[in-house]
Formats: structure tokens, C-alpha cells, sequence
């Protein structure tokens, strides 16, 4: 006996998959063996059998059945380890032994009106191992079956109601029972037993008990949030505990309890606990924070206190996302511009330490300045204080003087002073702003010499220069500015694509020799190095060609093109992935100067907008919209879908190539907008080796709940074989951590690209 148990052990420990083939039948027979020792070994050799080789669990199918009706509990653990592993790689296997519900349902019920066994008996608990083994095979046959479901749901509100909870070892089946009750179509009454016992988890002194209620309670907000809302006090008390990662779970529950009833009153919560929080916490409570505000605010002019809220106590955390989306916010409502100013005023006279708070007070003082001293009084600490224009022109000297100012602060007030000259009627204090900007005319700041010389020059064109420093218009805020996507993303493909930083040319020739596929043209290298890129093919000329080249892909082909000079080359080069055409010719010095003026204090150079092609135009005005509403009339394919974020593929062929198909790739955050951010997204694709590929930058590398990002391929296909493409998906999530996979796709209709 002891030999044989031996034999089972090294074979299932060493045995190579071709030994595991040839022995397998010796392992099925001793699963009938009468003595039980032997059972147990070659159920338990059989599970590292079917690791190693998946295709041999169908010689163990019907041996298994009969480990279930064993009275020997460690064979009956041992097979029913055995049988989750085989529904766990089969989905056959797995419809094969649902009819084993009761079978199972019938076990653990008399262990749990069993009464005291001194062979099973863990502090009270009869053998507990066995009972969670049998939930755990339980939660895997009922899932997404209602049959099965129904079948098991009065035995697990008795394990749910009669499992004591005063130790560790009642906590773990209550533990187990709670997922299988989450992770199966159960009764609405017993998913509120189920949460209801993860709320009593938060009591616990151990912290191991609460981080995993906390993490479960997150992934079951989804299913009845309702219920988890009435823990919602023991929740905000974990945001105070010693633990550093309770406090970040609790977080994350707290932001996704958020709704339009509570959104006062878990604000102010998050508001208080911000003032003390870590600082590793503090920018993705901004964003969060100033995003909930977004989506549910009652009224304008609680959403401005908020997030002035926020300014106040974590500005140097604050993304330039949230800044922009203030700035945008503050432009739309125009009936509280005055109320906003006046506080931004005040809170700048305060504390001028958080950056975030100094650069939207001073571009909306110089803004609206003139509202600001036009509103007269306004209440300070239960006293009313006026301002004056001296006032607001000393606040921002003093601002520059201060330890605090950086090069963009410096530019956003040279700016704001240079605007409230068109918004100021007194002679003085025209003369002030003069007098500050000829102190940096001098300026080792290259930009900021720039801006002052440009401001003070404008002081000669008195007729144009109220024109010139007009209020800047309205801005549309857009859900995708404030959802945490780049700012231009969703307004301006072309933008986005100029903003997007490209793969270096390692990148994809590193994924193309993991993949086992070889590079096509191979010359794009030596092209760039002489210095002298050459384009040829059969369609129109292209400059994306050139960037092709830089990303180490090949080409599309494209026909001969009428040489440029070496400066249009080098444009063409730089003026985003969506140009075609020759790039226009530069501005002349004085639209440089204006433009200049209106760029709120930041470096521009006036340059011609490049025309983008269709695909991209119409990828970015709908990247917040569902995949099927992006280009409606054409087929999506899904690609991939794990872990709340998943990819479509859009396909077109090409309307001035036929031999080009334009794959669009849709990314897709299937998260609510208090899920978490997915980020660092890399997307990366290879061909067979009869096609070229060509990829543009995504629109965003980071994306909210909710929220889309597109991606174009272009994929040159002249022989018509079927396209096929091996994929590399990276990303990071929340409740994932980092992701990173490798899949194919060749759903495309055989012939049709």
C-alpha cells in the first residue's frame, strides 16, 4: 500500500508528459482500488497528470463520478479537488458533472448538521476543508445556471446563518459561502445575507478579514448596491484605520458608493479624510473626487465649491485633467464667474503653496478680473472687504516674489497681468504692469523674455489690443476632459495623435521575434540612416509613410513622389500621423505675436493645421461613445474582453487603396466611472508575412470608466490572404495590477479584407 501510495507521489511529481500518457491507465484503475489510501494518492496523482497533460481528464471522468460517493472524507476531498480541476480546463467536463449538484448539496449539508466527530472537528467546525472544497466546486457548476443555483441555495443560507463567525476557521467557509453566493444567480434575499456578512467582516479586529471583505464588497457593488449602502458608515470608518491598505480599499468602495442621493454627504467624508491622507493617495483622490462632481453635483455652484475644495487642499496633486475641466466649468456657468473669482481671491491671499490652486486663480483673475473689483464687498471671516485693481496687480506680485513661483506660474501671471490692462480702466495701473513687464524683458526664461517683449511692443497698437486680449470664448466641457483622458483626445484626433509619444522601432520588432514573425522591409532602417527615404507603390503619396519608417515598420505602398526639400521632409515628419499634404508655408511675424498672446502664457508656434483622414477624424468625435455607434454601417469584431476592458475591431478597406484595409481598434474602460482608471495601455500587433502593417498612436493611454480610446491600423494586404494578427495586450487596472497577454484574432470573413 505504502509503496503504491509512493509510486503515485514521485510519478505525479516528476512524470514528463509522455510518461504521464503511458501510465494513465494505471493511475484510472487504482481510483477503484478498495483500499482508500490508494484512492486518495491517485486522486491527487491524477490532478498533476491532467496539469501537465489536459487532453488525459477524459480517462478520469467516470472514476471521479464515483470519488463523490466515498465516506472517506480525505477521498472525497481529494476527488472533488480532481473533478474542480477538470471543469476548470473543460467546459464539457463541467456540464458533465452539474448533475452532481445534489450529490454535493447532500455532503455538505451533513456536515453541517453533523454532529461532533473528534477525527473532523476543527475548533467546533466539522471538517472545514471539506466544506470549502465542496463550496468551492459548488460555485464553479453554478455559475451562470439557474437549475443548479436553485438547487443549492437553501443549504447555503443554512451554512450562511448556523457557521459560527467567533474564529478563523467559520470566518473561512463563511467566506467561501459569500462568493459562491455572489459569483451564482442566487436569490436577491441571499445576496443580502451575503453582503450583510461581509458588513459584519468589517468589525472584525483582524485586518486580514476586513481587506478581503472590503475587496469583495468592491466587486459586488455591481450586483446590489443597495445592500452595500447600508455599510456605509463601517466603510468610512476604515478610511481612518492604521492599515495603509484598508484605507485604500475602503477608498475605492467609498468612491464607487457614490451617487446623486449621497453625494453630499461621502464628499464631505472623502473632503475630510483628503486633508489627512497619505500622499500617495492624494492624486487619484483629486481626479476621483473632482470626477464624482462631475457626474453627480446637484447644482453649479456646489461642483465649483468643491473642487475649490479640493484646490485648497491637495493643489500640488491635482491633474492638469481637473485644472482644465475647472477652468471650463468656471467659463460655462458666466452667473457664478463673479462668486468664483471673489473665492479664488480670497484663497490666494491665504496660501499660495498649492500650485493647482495659484495657476486657476490667476487665469481666472485674469480673466474676470474686472468682475472681481466691479462685485464690490464681498465676506471674509464675517468681515466685508473690497478690492481694489492695486489690490488684485499686488496679489500677483506678490505671487512672483513668493518662493512658489515657477516658469509656467510666472508665464500664467505675465498673462493675466498683460489682460487686466483691457479689463482695468486706470491709467496707474496700466503703467504698473508696464513697469513688471519690462523687469522681465531681460529674463534668462526664454519664454518668458519672449511674452514680455511681445506684451510690451503690444502697448503701441492701443487699437488692436482690446481685441487681442479678449475673453477667451465658452469652452464645451466634454466628458472625456473630465474622465481622465488627455484633454485634446476626444476634441481633435489630429491633437491628440501630435501629443501621443510613438514606440520607439525596437518595440515592435522585439514583439514581432516573440511572436515568431518575421520583419517586413527590412531596408527601413538603412532608409532612415542615409537620410534619404524613399517612397514607392501603386497608390497616392503619403507622408505617413516617412513615420512608418521611424516606428522600424514597413511601408504601405504608395507611388513615387516629386522630391522636397529637406525642411518639408522633416515637417512632413513632425506634423502628426494624419498629413498628407505638402506642409504649408510659415506665418508671418506678426500673426505669430497675436497668436502668441492668445496662448494663455505657453509656448506656441503658429503652424497650419494637417488634414486627418476620415477614419481618425471620426474615431476621435466619437471616442466616447459606444463601439457599435462609432462607425455605424460597419461590422465590429470583438478581439478581447478580460479584467472590465475590453477591444473591438472596426474594419473599412481603404477608399484611395484597395489593397489597404483601416482596422479601427476601440478601447473600452466596461467599469463605472468610481471603478478605477485603466492606464499604461500598450497595444501592440503583428502580420504573417505577405502583409504590412502600420499602426498609429492611440488617443489616450489612460482611460476612466466609461470611457472609449481608438487606435488605427493599416494593414496592406496586395495578395488577398486572410488577415491574421497576433496581439499583445498591457494595461493596468485597479483590482488587477498589471496585465499582460499575448491572443490572435482571424474573425475577419475569409476573403472580405
Amino acid at each position: 500500500m505504502y509503496i503504491v501510495g509512493l509510486a503515485l507521489c514521485t510519478m505525479g511529481n516528476i512524470a514528463s508528459a509522455e510518461m504521464s500518457r503511458d501510465l494513465c491507465s494505471e493511475v484510472e484503475k487504482l481510483l477503484g482500488s478498495s483500499n482508500m489510501y490508494i484512492r486518495k494518492k491517485a486522486a491527487l496523482c491524477a490532478i498533476r497528470i491532467i496539469r501537465k497533460v489536459p487532453d488525459l481528464q477524459e480517462n478520469f471522468i467516470q472514476r471521479s463520478s464515483s470519488l463523490l460517493n466515498d465516506r472517506n472524507h480525505g477521498v472525497l476531498l481529494s476527488g472533488i479537488t480532481l473533478i474542480t480541476e477538470m471543469c476548470l480546463s473543460s467546459h464539457e467536463t463541467l456540464l458533465h458533472f452539474r448533475k452532481a449538484v445534489p450529490v454535493l448539496v447532500r455532503h455538505l449539508k451533513n456536515l453541517v448538521s453533523a454532529g461532533f466527530s473528534a477525527e473532523h472537528d476543527v475548533t467546533g467546525v466539522t471538517d472545514p476543508f471539506l466544506q470549502i472544497k465542496i463550496l468551492r466546486l459548488l460555485r464553479i457548476l453554478g455559475k451562470d445556471d439557474v437549475e443548479s443555483s436553485e438547487a443549492m441555495n437553501d443549504i447555503l443560507a443554512q451554512v450562511a446563518t448556523n457557521t459560527e463567525s467567533s474564529k478563523n476557521v467559520g470566518n473561512s467557509i463563511l467566506y467561501e459561502t459569500v462568493l459562491t453566493i455572489m459569483e451564482t444567480p442566487s436569490d436577491n434575499a441571499l445576496r443580502v445575507l451575503a453582503i450583510n456578512i461581509l458588513g459584519k467582516f468589517l468589525s472584525n479586529r483582524d485586518n486580514n478579514i476586513r481587506y478581503v471583505a472590503l475587496t469583495t464588497l468592491n466587486k459586488s457593488i455591481s450586483l446590489d448596491v443597495n445592500a452595500v449602502q447600508r455599510h456605509r458608515n463601517i466603510i468610512l470608518d476604515c478610511l481612518r484605520d492604521a492599515d495603509i491598505s484598508i484605507r485604500r480599499r475602503a477608498l475605492e468602495l467609498s468612491f464607487s458608493l457614490i451617487n446623486e442621493s449621497n453625494v453630499r454627504v461621502l464628499t464631505r467624508e472623502l473632503l475630510a479624510f483628503l486633508e489627512i491622507a497619505d500622499n500617495e493617495f492624494k492624486p487619484s483622490m483629486t481626479t476621483k473626487i473632482c470626477l464624482a462632481a462631475e457626474r453627480f453635483a446637484p447644482n453649479k455652484r456646489w461642483h465649483i465649491d468643491t473642487v475649490l475644495r479640493v484646490l485648497k487642499l491637495a493643489g500640488n496633486y491635482v491633474r492638469e485633467e481637473m485644472l482644465a475641466a475647472f477652468i471650463r466649468l468656471v467659463t460655462q456657468t458666466s452667473e457664478l464667474q463673479g462668486y468664483t473669482v471673489q473665492k479664488l481671491y480670497s484663497a490666494l491671499k491665504e496660501d499660495i503653496s498649492q500650485e493647482s490652486l495659484t495657476l486657476a486663480g490667476v487665469w481666472v483673475i485674469g480673466e474676470y478680473g474686472d468682475i472681481l473689483v466691479q462685485g464690490g464687498s464681498y465676506e471674509e471671516e464675517e468681515l466685508a472687504k473690497e478690492v481694489s485693481e492695486s489690490d488684485v496687480i499686488e496679489l500677483l506680485e506678490s505671487i512672483l516674489a513668493g518662493p512658489f513661483a515657477n516658469q509656467i506660474l510666472r508665464e500664467y501671471i505675465i498673462t493675466a497681468l498683460m489682460k487686466l490692462t483691457s479689463r482695468f480702466s486706470s491709467a496707474s495701473s496700466s503703467e504698473k504692469v508696464k513697469q513688471m513687464l519690462a523687469g522681465f524683458s531681460t529674463s534668462i526664461e526664454v519664454e518668458i523674455q519672449q511674452r514680455a517683449v511681445e506684451y510690451t511692443n503690444l502697448f503701441l497698437y492701443d487699437d488692436i489690443r482690446p481685441a487681442v486680449l479678449e475673453r477667451m470664448p465658452v469652452m464645451q466641457i466634454k466628458e472625456t476632459v473630465v474622465a481622465g483622458e488627455r484633454l485634446n483626445s476626444a476634441a481633435s484626433g489630429n491633437t491628440s495623435s501630435q501629443s501621443a509619444a510613438p514606440a520607439g522601432p525596437s518595440d515592435q520588432d522585439l514583439l514581432l521575434d516573440l511572436m515568431g514573425i518575421g520583419t517586413s522591409g527590412g531596408t527601413t532602417n538603412a532608409q532612415i540612416s542615409t537620410g534619404t527615404p524613399t517612397i514607392s507603390g501603386n497608390g497616392p503619396a503619403n507622408n505617413v509613410d516617412l513615420l512608418a519608417d521611424l516606428f522600424g515598420g514597413s511601408n504601405i505602398s504608395s507611388p513615387p513622389a516629386a522630391s522636397k526639400p529637406s525642411a518639408a521632409v522633416v515637417s512632413d515628419l513632425f506634423s502628426g500621423l494624419g498629413s498628407t499634404g505638402a506642409a504649408s508655408p510659415p506665418s508671418s511675424g506678426a500673426s505669430n505675436n497675436i497668436l502668441d498672446l492668445l496662448g494663455g502664457g505657453m509656448a506656441a508656434t503658429a503652424t497650419s493645421p494637417t488634414p486627418t483622414p476620415p477614419a481618425v477624424r471620426a474615431a476621435s468625435a466619437n471616442s466616447n461613445g459606444s463601439a457599435g455607434s462609432q462607425n455605424s454601417g460597419h461590422k465590429t469584431y470583438p478581439v478581447y474582453s478580460k479584467n472590465g476592458f475590453s477591444i473591438v475591431f472596426t474594419p473599412q478597406r481603404d477608399s484611395g487603396n484597395p489593397n489597404v484595409v483601416n482596422i479601427l481598434a476601440t478601447f473600452h474602460n466596461n467599469q463605472n466611472v468610481s471603478g478605477g482608471v485603466i492606464s499604461g495601455i500598450q497595444f501592440h500587433a503583428a502580420v504573417t508575412k505577405t502583409q504590412q502593417l502600420q499602426m498609429r498612436p492611440a488617443s489616450a493611454n489612460e482611460i476612466a470608466g466609461g470611457v472609449n480610446a481608438t487606435q488605427l491600423l493599416k494593414i496592406a494586404n496586395p495578395q488577398k490572404t486572410p488577415v491574421r494578427l497576433r496581439l499583445k495586450v498591457v494595461y493596468t487596472t485597479a483590482n488587477h495590477g498589471p496585465v499582460d497577454e499575448l491572443s490572435e484574432f482571424a474573425g475577419f470573413p475569409e476573403g472580405a479584407y
